[in-house]
């Protein structure tokens, strides 16, 4: 016989059983699609972190709403323009609309303020996409590795029965392909969830930047529309600061 089948590591998933080489196959496929995530978040919230505080700085220091608006168009994939924009669709709308000019500022804070909120949340859930999938893994990945060991250490119990003797030959292979279940388990989890909590870190970062642009839109919107900033509408609104 061939002794690669006896030993090293790929000897130890060839002589497994089934059920162990089946969980170790699922644990590789967890292992691979989680690194391709993780790979592929490093460039997206890197990014995307990068530019919403530029784009924010960049809203802060235009002189007036569609100068800002306009400078954030010319950047692509303006996360911080989709946002503006559906707020500003949402005040021609308004301003379309068939109330009265006090009914239109009435109602137009409260509106504004729940599209900039809407429009915050669908880009941070576009942001965490598939991070469900590393906390899965995190979580997951371990307990998988674990039934892994405990098959094989079952299996080990059984091959010690069957030929009556309980020689460190006769159970060794039976461990060590537990103890390699348990140990690519690990292997899986660890990296999923340090990745899982660095990148939680990064979106409270992206959304704060975010939340803090939605507030600065519609502080602008009250100053610069005209209907928008009547004096009786600013008083009633000073009770919804918070976005």
């Amino acid at each position: 016989m061939d002794i690669a089948t006896h030993s090293g590591f790929w000897g130890m998933i060839q002589e497994a059983t089934i059920v162990v080489q089946f969980v170790l196959a699922l644990l590789a496929a967890m292992s691979v699609t989680s690194w391709a995530i993780i790979l592929y978040k490093i460039f997206q919230l890197t990014q995307a972190k990068r530019k919403v505080r530029q784009e924010a700085e960049q809203f802060a220091n235009a002189r007036d709403l569609a100068t800002a608006m306009q400078q954030l168009k010319r950047n692509q994939n303006s996360a911080l323009y989709l946002v503006g924009y559906e707020a500003i669709s949402e005040l021609h709308r308004l301003e379309r609309s068939s109330l009265q000019s006090r009914q239109k500022a009435a109602v137009a804070a409260d509106n504004i303020r729940r599209v900039l909120r809407r429009g915050v949340s669908k880009r941070m859930t576009q942001y965490a996409q598939n991070l469900a999938f590393l906390a899965t893994c995190g979580n997951a990945a371990p307990f998988i590795g674990l039934f892994g060991t405990v098959w094989g250490i079952m299996h080990a119990f059984q091959t010690i029965g069957l030929e009556q003797t309980a020689a460190l030959a006769a159970v060794a292979p039976g461990i060590s392909e537990a103890l390699v279940a348990t140990a690519i388990g690990l292997a899986v989890a660890i990296p999923a969830t340090i990745a899982y909590n660095s990148f939680l870190g990064v979106l409270n970062a992206v959304e704060a930047e975010m939340v803090n642009f939605a507030g600065s839109f519609l502080n602008r919107a009250q100053r610069e529309v005209s209907w928008l900033s009547r004096r009786d509408i600013r008083s009633s609104d000073a009770e919804h600061t918070e976005l």
